[in-house]
């Protein structure tokens, strides 16, 4: 699965890094960053990206 954050939308508000801390971490720029596409946790990326307020992260 590939997994994106379009930083020039992202907001930083930590709902991704919320649903799936394996997959998103919001960095000391403000922003959400992938760590990797999978998750150990099994948590529904698409759910995750489905969260996102400003609808940046694109889970294909």
């Amino acid at each position: 699965m590939k997994v994106s954050v379009d930083a020039s939308t992202c907001v930083g508000c930590g709902l991704c890094e919320q649903g799936c801390p394996e997959v998103f971490q919001v960095q000391g720029d403000g922003l959400a960053h992938v760590l990797g596409s999978n998750c150990a946790a099994n948590h529904n990326l698409k759910e995750v990206a489905e969260s996102c307020p400003v609808s940046c992260i694109k889970v294909e």
